[in-house]
């Protein structure tokens, strides 16, 4: 699979990190790295990352190339990536933050690539997919929105509760990291609270994640609602979701979850009392916390689960590329 990464943030960075510790043989390639930032800034910022640490293998650059433990990789500064040859390309992965509109959105296609898949919300996708929750209607779509962090923390965990046991209704908190959308120090923003400093204070907010859920499970609209609070941590965030079920348990709740999820490969758990940090680089999209598990009455259940909205989001990216490359 030939993938092309436009716009080397967060996510572009991460995914590239994750692409180069798969084996040199492996069928994922990197062809092409596009960010109008400088390369030698970009260079910087992958082999010296205040999350995941330095890159432990060697990173230059020369010649308009971004080299990595010796492998090289084209990099450009194309604006509008519409004018780049892009012939051959399988995915481009669109990283930039800025695909809310078809002009942008499609600028990967008109340059040549099969597929573009976008790192985030947009409403200029054909389609909204999470793994794990309605990947099998990708269909023929080509510009394909792999929703967000929490909507791929979400999403799977409330199609396998649904589709085993039913939902009536629910609520969902997700305490999230601090994000390049909040200021460090207090400055405007559109919603007042977002316009304070995001390392100091628990900022509540909204999530879109309750609106995407509605658009990857049509059946679970209008039944589960969520908010959000911004928290002073760098990485890793939670959810902490309520569900009233449309069936009782006749189990222990932890047991019916595991029964649930025991194939599932976006789910995961841990049975150790574990805080943020020991989350950081899990590669699923949600890690469900047994010890957290709490049982109101048979029909009413909290599940905490962790996520890596970085990591665990670029490597659900990966996994949707792949499976768009292998139509």
């Amino acid at each position: 699979m030939r993938i092309v990464i436009n716009g080397f943030g967060r996510i572009g960075r991460t995914v590239l990190r994750q692409v180069l510790s798969l084996p040199q043989d492996n069928t994922v390639e990197v062809v092409r790295i596009n960010d109008i930032a400088p390369l030698e800034t970009c260079a910087y910022l992958f082999k010296y990352d205040s999350v995941f640490g330095p890159y432990p293998g060697e990173v230059t650059f020369s010649d308009e190339c971004l080299k990595v433990d010796g492998r090289t990789i084209p990099f450009t500064a194309e604006p509008d990536l519409s004018a780049a040859d892009l012939a051959g390309v399988d995915v481009v992965m669109e990283c930039t933050g800025k695909a809310d509109t078809l002009d942008i959105a499609e600028r990967g296609l008109k340059a040549g690539a099969a597929n573009v898949l976008i790192s985030g919300p947009s409403p200029a996708a054909e389609i909204t997919l999470v793994l794990g929750a309605n990947e099998e209607k990708l269909g023929d779509h080509r510009i394909v929105s792999n929703g967000s962090c929490t909507t791929n923390a979400l999403a799977p965990l409330l199609r396998g509760i649904d589709d085993a046991i039913g939902i009536k209704s629910g609520h969902m908190t997700t305490i999230h990291c601090y994000t390049g959308s909040q200021p460090m120090v207090d400055a405007p923003r559109g919603p007042l609270e977002r316009s304070r400093a995001g390392g100091v204070s628990m900022v509540p907010t909204t999530t879109s994640a309750t609106k995407l859920v509605g658009k990857v499970l049509p059946r679970l609209e209008g039944k589960v609602s969520g908010a959000a609070v911004r928290v002073p941590a760098i990485s890793v965030s939670a959810v902490d979701l309520t569900l009233t079920l449309a069936e009782p348990l006749n189990i222990p709740a932890n047991t019916a979850l595991q029964n649930i999820f025991s194939d599932n490969p976006v789910i995961g758990f841990t049975n150790d009392r574990v805080v943020s940090t020991d989350m950081r680089a899990r590669p699923e999209s949600l890690v469900i916390a047994l010890p957290e598990t709490l049982e109101a009455n048979e029909r009413q259940v909290r599940i905490f689960g962790w996520y890596d909205n970085e990591w665990g989001f670029s490597a659900r990216m990966i996994d949707m590329a792949r499976l768009m490359a292998g139509r």
